[in-house]
């Protein structure tokens, strides 16, 4: 997968007409990686040679779009051409007719025409991705980080990050991963539905980090890729239909993205800055995705809820709340209360200690804060350095605010989130330098002796 930094530079310098041509390449990149490889998985059969193919394939994209202009079909362009250079690799390695025979005629003989994405056939090439990551024979921590490289075509350092690990380790992951799928023969598809079940809990973890990273992008100039949360939205309703009837907490995480996306257009400001949440503009929530979700909040919570269902129930009690004012944040601490014992884990407390700072004060939801930041589990984690800097700030301790702000600020890659980290702490940067400003009494300047000694 290319780079980022990689692929904006080869589109510096370039005319209006190379500007076209580049933004088109960047549009399929980032709209199409994941159906692209899992296309070039199943014709090549190979995870790197498709990954590394599907490189090359978008890097001579930049160059002979814009001589030749944007083809008709996109997507097939770069498959197709991926495919060729698939077919040269091998041949340069086995220098023989009969060892490119050995590799069967299912794909060196095939020819690529513009495959229909829009189509609700059942599987598809991304399901059958998905199902293949996550075979029972791959450990849980790979099947989902093999899944988001190759899906989602996040890098190795982005997956690190949403799992709390040195890029180095992850690294190591997925390429076991891989090494694991090819070695034992993992067939690249669907499971019959009696083998579903073993293998749901994976996928529907995959589907949710491919949508949180569409929900807040790890890195980049938007804060939101709706391709991504489509597309998450999308493999988790064709999840739910494999398998009859649907399990809860399928419908629980097509509910728990509804809800989500249904506060997309609301998250930005027209310069396209951060608005928290109690700022945002109410009146601009997707409702008909709302009334889409609700029903299927109620659905999952029957019969003990799961974790993706106890998330939906508090995302729905934001949702239904007309005014920031009026949420129901005792109920929902009481969800993370539950949430906590179903499903432990550092980001789950530190969620609970936002709600808690809006039921109890920042006080009490600071002493939690400061107990995860002395764990050391989230100390890599920008959103814990900027909600304790948020409590802070409530609290009046501006210079500790700053402090933690800038360690936030640190670690933040995301330019939105960036910019609305530096306006906090610009803010509390004011309020020091105004109470630096401010007459000192000359009475209350003396040291009592008393306390002193």
């Amino acid at each position: 997968m290319p780079h980022d930094a990689d692929r904006s530079a080869r589109l510096k310098g370039s005319s209006s007409t190379d500007d076209r041509s580049a933004a088109a390449v960047d549009a399929v990149y980032r709209s199409d990686w994941g159906r692209i490889v899992a296309t070039l998985i199943r014709l090549v059969g190979d995870f790197d040679l498709a990954e590394e193919t599907a490189q090359e394939a978008f890097t001579a994209a930049v160059d002979q779009w814009r001589a030749s202009g944007v083809p008709e079909f996109p997507r097939a362009w770069i498959i197709q051409t991926a495919r060729h250079k698939a077919i040269d690799r091998v041949r340069r390695r086995t220098r023989s007719e009969e060892a490119l025979d050995s590799h069967g005629p299912s794909w060196f003989n095939q020819t690529v025409e513009q495959p229909d994405y829009d189509t609700t056939e059942i599987p598809d090439d991304r399901l059958r991705l998905i199902f293949t990551c996550c075979h029972p024979a791959l450990a849980p921590e790979a099947q989902v980080a093999l899944t988001l490289r190759t899906l989602g075509g996040l890098e190795t350092d982005e997956i690190a990050r949403a799992f709390l690990v040195p890029p180095a380790t992850m690294a190591q992951r997925i390429v076991r991963a891989k090494r694991k799928i090819r070695d034992a023969g993992i067939p690249y598809a669907v499971p019959d539905t009696s083998d579903m079940p073993a293998r749901l809990d994976a996928v529907l973890t995959v589907i949710y980090l491919v949508f949180n990273e569409g929900y807040a992008a790890t890195r980049g100039t938007p804060l939101v890729r709706t391709d991504l949360c489509a597309e998450a939205i999308r493999l988790g309703r064709l999840v739910r239909t494999l398998m009859a009837p649907a399990p809860r907490e399928a419908t629980a995480l097509v509910a728990l993205m509804l809800l989500h996306d249904s506060r997309r257009d609301a998250r930005l400001d027209e310069a396209g800055d951060l608005v928290v949440l109690e700022e945002q503009d109410r009146r601009r929530w997707d409702r008909p995705e709302i009334a889409e979700a609700l029903p299927l909040v109620e659905e999952a919570l029957g019969g003990g809820p799961g974790p993706f269902a106890l998330q939906a129930a508090i995302a729905a009690l934001h949702c239904q709340a007309a005014r920031a004012e009026e949420t129901d944040w005792p109920q929902i601490v009481r969800l993370y209360d539950r949430l906590e014992r179903v499903q432990p884990s550092p980001i789950v407390s530190l969620n609970r200690a936002v709600a808690v700072a809006m039921v109890d004060g920042p006080l009490p939801a600071l002493a939690l804060i400061d107990a995860l930041s002395a764990a050391g589990d989230l100390d890599g984690y920008h959103l814990l350095h900027a909600a304790r800097a948020d409590l802070l700030r409530r609290l009046g301790r501006s210079g500790d605010a700053a402090a933690s702000y800038t360690r936030a600020l640190a670690l933040v890659t995301n330019d939105s989130e960036r910019r609305f980290l530096e306006r906090r702490l610009r803010e509390v940067n004011d309020q020091l330098s105004t109470l630096k400003a401010q007459p000192i009494d000359a009475e209350r300047s003396q040291v009592d002796p008393i306390t002193e000694s």
